[in-house]
């Protein structure tokens, strides 16, 4: 028997990986956050599949959940939203496994961040711009952010920022922002990254909270802000340069012309 901890992506059905939807089509029981993962996501599951939403149950019942199956040897998928890596509350199950001695596997997702950032096309690393990217979030009821990793102390470095849970607190977040990032720095607002009901904003941290509506921007939405999202003129990477050399592409070099001797003393110059 084991569990799988299986990452269902940012929204769409068709973002989870092959190898996630494999084992959705395999296992009788799956767990999945109802309040995150779209139910559209459980058209991987076979019909008879056993599917039970975690949104109202704690930790000791999904506990439970598992007890059952491992007394039926049956395998479990437990859905999380993104990846599991981030955000997920695994690490917890996971100990509650280990002591029942359940083996468990990690099946990674894409993460929400990324969702986000294609949906307004744009890298989030940029040569001379900010080679950076720093996950967090604001504080909340359920696990609060460690103070060293305050938005005001992360924004010192002023590298690329995606900052997760963002909606209900824009304007704390643009004020701690605003201490070390210029006021025309790129921000981007993502309402449910690649679900059907995605909302994107886009503009700077002088225009954001002026151009917003408090109460608009719900708890699922990302913010990502950093110079790196400006589409203006800058440097391009050396990788696809033709004089630049690396193991797999060498740059040719012109031909040199070869001179042609017509006279004893043009010989004798070439000869040299």
């Amino acid at each position: 028997m084991k569990v799988y901890f299986i990452g269902a992506g940012p929204g769409a059905s068709d973002l989870i990986t092959l190898r996630g939807a494999k084992i959705l089509g395999q296992v009788p029981m799956v767990l999945y956050a109802g309040s995150l993962v779209p139910k559209e996501m459980l058209q991987h599951c076979r019909p008879e599949t056993e599917l039970i939403d975690t949104a109202e149950l704690n930790l000791e019942q999904q506990q439970a959940c598992y007890v059952r199956a491992q007394a039926a040897g049956s395998d479990v998928a437990r859905l999380h939203s993104g990846d599991p890596a981030i955000y997920g509350a695994t690490a917890e199950q996971m100990r509650r496994l280990d002591a029942l001695g359940i083996e468990y596997e990690v099946v990674p997702g894409v993460s929400s961040f990324f969702a986000a950032a294609a949906a307004i096309k744009s890298e989030l690393t940029k040569p001379e711009v900010s080679q950076t990217v720093i996950l967090t979030r604001v504080s909340g009821r359920a696990s609060a952010v460690p103070e060293a990793e305050a938005i005001a102390k992360l924004a010192e470095h002023r590298a690329t920022m995606c900052i997760f849970l963002s909606g209900p607190h824009l304007k704390k977040i643009v004020t701690d922002l605003r201490l070390h990032y210029p006021e025309d720095t790129p921000v981007t607002l993502v309402y449910r990254a690649s679900w059907p009901e995605q909302r994107i904003y886009q503009g700077t941290l002088g225009t954001i909270l002026k151009e917003t509506k408090r109460g608009e921007w719900n708890l699922t939405t990302m913010m990502l802000v950093g110079a790196a999202l400006g589409h203006g003129a800058q440097v391009e990477s050396s990788l696809y340069s033709k004089d630049f050399k690396h193991l797999f592409r060498a740059v040719k070099k012109p031909r040199s012309k070869a001179v042609k001797a017509e006279t004893p003393e043009q010989l004798e110059k070439v000869a040299a």
